[in-house]
């Protein structure tokens, strides 16, 4: 898959850094993450659970937890810095320009709403649209996002649909406004593998309709492969790797990276054979190694990964970004 070349990024995230209040005081939980989105791209941003994959992306539309904040960084915006808006400036993006589908749509839809209602909410606010505009419109949102018979399920509450249809209803909830950047959070979490197919399917068909970019979070990088254009990994609040989904997956050049495509089943691995894992587990927010945070957990570490933090610079390629120490020397050396 290959994005359309963009001068300027549509979304441009440079050193944010996210602190939570610990019982031994303030705590840096996500640590200077750049990152980029271009003009219909679809971004995939992996990582083990706690790496700061959806606290990052909840920051850019302030919808942090109590006791965690944005401490520093920018996060511009087609040329609008997100996180210096107004509450009011934020309102108009959040659910209009930027759309976001939550993780699990059983906690994320409210369950004395009808779905009617949910859709019509932010079509009436963001769009001015009429009561019967913005249910036509949302007839029109559950037809598109798959939903068999809408003029009847509009009137339904979320716990009379299954768990793929009510996935549907939060991504056209998240469309609803026509977004220009569509934020989806491990949207196919708790769904079966034949349902996950299928929402994934949607997604791309719908970027391609609309012309929209996406982030698309999750923990599956085998999920990842066949819809991401690009993908970002996330170790302990940090981005260790950054490459066009082909080559990632064709030369990781990323320990932590190369240890989750090893944990991936194969189907030529024979019956017996055990997965590959990564041993440890990542440090605690306020318990940063000194360099490296993966240093710990590496087979190849060397001691200046335990004294310095190695920057995300490029691999070969300028589009191939890596965050070691080894790999760079590595580089340097085959060159």
């Amino acid at each position: 898959m290959t994005a359309p070349a963009q001068d300027k990024p549509l979304l441009d995230v440079r050193g944010l850094t996210i602190e939570i209040d610990s019982r031994r005081g303030p705590a840096i939980i996500v640590d200077g993450i750049d990152l980029t989105v271009a003009k219909g791209e679809t971004l995939g941003v992996v990582g083990e659970s706690g790496c700061g994959k959806s606290l990052t992306m909840l920051s850019l539309v302030r919808l942090l937890p109590n006791k965690i904040r944005v401490k520093s960084g920018t996060a511009d915006f087609a040329g609008r810095d997100l996180l210096k808006m107004s509450k009011a400036e934020l309102r108009e993006v959040r659910g209009g320009k930027v759309g976001f589908v939550f993780q699990d749509p059983m906690t994320s839809l409210n369950p004395v709403m009808r779905i009617g209602d949910q859709l019509a909410e932010p079509l009436i606010y963001h769009r001015n649209l009429s009561k019967a505009e913005a249910k036509d419109k949302a007839i029109e949102l559950l037809r598109l996002v798959g939903i068999p018979a809408p003029e009847k399920r509009i009137a339904a509450y979320p716990h009379e649909l299954s768990g793929g249809m009510r996935q549907r209803v939060m991504i056209a909830i998240g469309l609803a406004c026509d977004p220009e950047l569509l934020i989806a959070d491990e949207p196919t979490t708790a769904l079966d593998v034949t349902i996950q197919a299928q929402i994934v399917d949607l997604v791309r068909e719908l970027r391609a309709k609309l012309g929209m970019s996406v982030v698309w979070i999750t923990h599956d990088l085998a999920l990842i492969a066949g819809l991401a254009d690009r993908v970002a990994v996330l170790y302990a609040g940090t981005v260790v790797e950054d490459a066009p989904v082909d080559e990632l997956f064709a030369r990781p050049g990323h320990p932590y990276t190369r240890g989750l495509l090893a944990s991936i089943p194969k189907l030529t691995d024979e019956r017996t054979a055990r997965l590959a894992s990564i041993g440890g587990t990542p440090p605690e927010p306020g318990r940063r190694p000194a360099g490296c945070p993966f240093a710990p957990r590496c087979t190849l570490s060397e001691a200046i990964c335990h004294e310095r933090v190695p920057a995300l610079e490029p691999l070969g390629t300028p589009t191939h970004r890596v965050a070691c120490w080894v790999a760079q020397r590595q580089i340097r050396e085959a060159a």
